[in-house]
């Protein structure tokens, strides 16, 4: 069926971003549906918190192009990219400035998530460790930041459009099956797996790292009710 293509992104890439899609809609959704909500919003919080873990460790393990090493470059690079100076098989320089800027965003919307409260019926698992005026600072992050990760959504759903109807290449189904046509990637950049058994084992080191997280918060305050 692809026939002519060669396998650029792994599985447990692809899964994440798609997850990660889900868990931005899904954090967004339960947080403009009301109080009542709120417990879904932290679960999805505490997924989003998983799949960063998980990212950043296969980030430096992984797959060839799922490494940081491979796509993270400097100012130059991206200078050399825009005049046609660089082809990349994976994330081009923008496309990588992209995804560590978003990565970056995400961990600050999870991590403000875990201190924030609104006063009323709701706290994060850690507000009670910090102060009242800490925590409400933090919550100030947590709601402004989320605007930033709207833009940058904006921004990447752009560049798709762009990539996708003036540049030709098709960066979504890509994202979807993990191959690229081989014209556009030579033998020795293809990945020959997917390096599954090393994501299974680092899907359960992100596990444990969020039910440790999760056990060692501080007791909720007695006036909250989950």
């Amino acid at each position: 069926m692809l026939k002519d293509f060669r396998l650029v992104w792994d599985l447990p890439t692809r899964l994440f971003h798609w997850l990660m899609v889900l868990s931005i809609i899904g954090s967004y959704t339960t947080a403009k549906l009301g109080t009542e909500w709120m417990p879904w919003h932290m679960r999805f919080g505490y997924f989003m918190i998983g799949l960063l873990v998980f990212r950043v460790i296969w980030g430096l393990i992984g797959p060839r192009h799922a490494r940081f090493v491979t796509f993270v470059r400097g100012p130059t690079s991206i200078l050399a990219y825009l005049k046609g100076g660089i082809h990349s098989v994976g994330h081009n320089p923008m496309g990588a400035g992209m995804v560590v800027l978003m990565l970056i965003l995400l961990a600050v919307q999870a991590t403000t998530g875990l201190f924030s409260t609104d006063d009323i019926a709701f706290v994060g698992p850690y507000n009670p460790s910090v102060s009242h005026e800490l925590g409400e600072k933090l919550t100030g992050i947590h709601h402004w930041n989320f605007n930033l990760i709207l833009a940058v959504v904006v921004l990447h759903l752009s560049a798709i459009i762009f990539y996708t109807f003036v540049k030709k290449e098709r960066l979504v189904a890509a994202m979807i099956h993990g191959h690229k046509p081989s014209e556009l990637v030579p033998a020795h950049e293809a990945i020959p797996s997917s390096q599954l058994w090393k994501a299974l084992i680092v899907i359960a080191v992100a596990g444990g790292c969020v039910y440790w997280l999760l056990h060692a918060a501080p007791p909720p305050p007695a006036s909250i009710d989950y």
